[in-house]
């Protein structure tokens, strides 16, 4: 199978930052009663707000997505109905059995005597981040539009009129009295822009440096001007900030995810070292095979981990006291590893066992993007005298009743 290692190493970095975000950015406080509520450091430390343009990775998670699909659906021959199908089934089962599990764990949790602001945070921090599947279902299935329009009229002309939508959204929330509701729209139109650069990559119009200079330098000259304008620095939410960049997308979350896929592009050559080496290129195509699970487990795993904690009644630093001075963030990351490990548990043990099979009918770990290659051909040499040995050529995609020219088993 062939693959782009590079948007493997992006995928794996944009689940790695989407994790690593959450959890250094949700603090959840013990309270008085036993409960838990839920507080940012983002909203007594400030200063760390440009910290999270790097780990707000939705946009090389939707431009990932645009390019798998992109590809996949190229290569796939059974029509695009089945194909939307199978597409979307990868993404709603996983889903579906989250949702019971957890339901199935906030009735035990009320029958154990879990307090109601615990069971609130926890449902809504397990159920947040699903936000994102309207999107990119609607997404998917327009991927074969989108695939044409693109082909027909060019990248350009298919981001402009997504970005006009942030643009005017942008501007009605200022000037819209406070309070007023807009459609969500631009949740829509603002990850169209890397999904459609996702697009035009698997199309191979993102190929070589000049492309990915380009979009890199007009993404970081973006972020430059939209905070001159006055746009929030942070790119996440921040409880008690009159305007988000995450929420309903800005035009900053657009201009970072266009920067953060041109500087992605341009490390290609990096990347593809890196992920010659053994250790670094297995743990790459882990978390590609288990990326969906490990973004909908992350939360709950959190969540779990605090309350089982805060059993006991005491306030341990970092996990459950307030996140109010930088002491808070340097023992948050002592509790990362402990994070990391169970999460890593949760999603071994809901990963399917079940076995691969080269016309891909059972295999529900592989990557989208894979595309056949060239049928392998086996070289076998026949006993004999040196002087008469000769080569006997089988197709991989010949059936194995066939055997081999000399009559032994394939």
């Amino acid at each position: 199978m062939s693959r782009d290692r590079t948007v493997d190493a992006l995928r794996a970095y944009a689940i790695g930052g989407v994790v690593l975000g959450h959890w250094l950015v949700t603090g959840l406080v013990l309270t008085d009663a036993g409960g838990l509520r839920q507080a940012s450091p983002l909203t007594a430390m400030p200063g760390l707000a440009p910290v999270t343009w790097v780990l707000q990775t939705l946009g090389l998670f939707f431009f990932t997505a645009g390019f798998g699909s992109a590809r996949s659906l190229g290569g796939y021959r059974g029509g695009p109905g089945r194909w939307l199908a199978r597409r979307l089934r990868g993404l709603l089962l996983p889903t579906v059995a989250l949702l019971g599990v957890g339901a199935a764990v906030l009735l035990a949790a009320t029958v154990a005597g879990t307090p109601d602001d615990t069971l609130a945070v926890a449902l809504r921090l397990a159920i947040s981040p699903l936000w994102f599947l309207l999107p990119l279902v609607f997404l998917i299935a327009m991927t074969g539009p989108l695939r044409a329009a693109v082909r027909r009229w060019g990248l350009g002309r298919c981001v402009v009129p997504a970005v006009a939508v942030v643009a005017a959204a942008d501007l009605a929330v200022r000037l819209l009295p406070a309070g007023s509701r807009l459609p969500p729209v631009t949740v829509v139109a603002a990850w169209s822009v890397p999904y459609l650069l996702g697009v035009a990559h698997a199309d191979g119009r993102l190929a070589g440096r000049r492309a990915a200079g380009t979009l890199a330098a007009g993404g970081v000259a973006a972020l430059v001007a939209l905070l001159a304008l006055g746009y929030p620095v942070s790119a996440v939410g921040v409880p008690g900030a009159g305007v988000s960049n995450l929420n309903p997308p800005s035009l900053l979350a657009v201009a970072l995810a266009v920067a953060q896929v041109g500087l992605g592009l341009l490390a290609r050559p990096s990347l593809e070292r890196l992920l010659s080496r053994p250790v670094p290129g297995r743990a790459v195509t882990e978390v590609n095979r288990c990326a969906f699970r490990i973004y909908l487990s992350h939360q709950p795993v959190l969540v779990g981990v605090t309350a089982l904690t805060a059993r006991g009644g005491l306030a341990l630093p970092g996990l459950h006291t307030g996140p109010d001075d930088p002491g808070w963030v340097l023992a948050r990351f002592c509790w990362l590893p402990l994070l990391a490990a169970v999460l890593v548990t949760v999603v071994r043990t809901g990963r399917s066992r079940s076995p691969r099979h080269p016309s891909g009918g059972g295999v529900a770990d592989r990557s989208a993007e894979c595309v056949s290659s060239a049928p392998q051909v086996y070289a076998h040499r026949r006993s004999g005298p040196p002087d008469l040995q000769e080569v006997i050529a089988v197709r991989d995609s010949d059936p194995p009743s066939r055997g081999r020219a000399d009559g032994q088993p394939r």
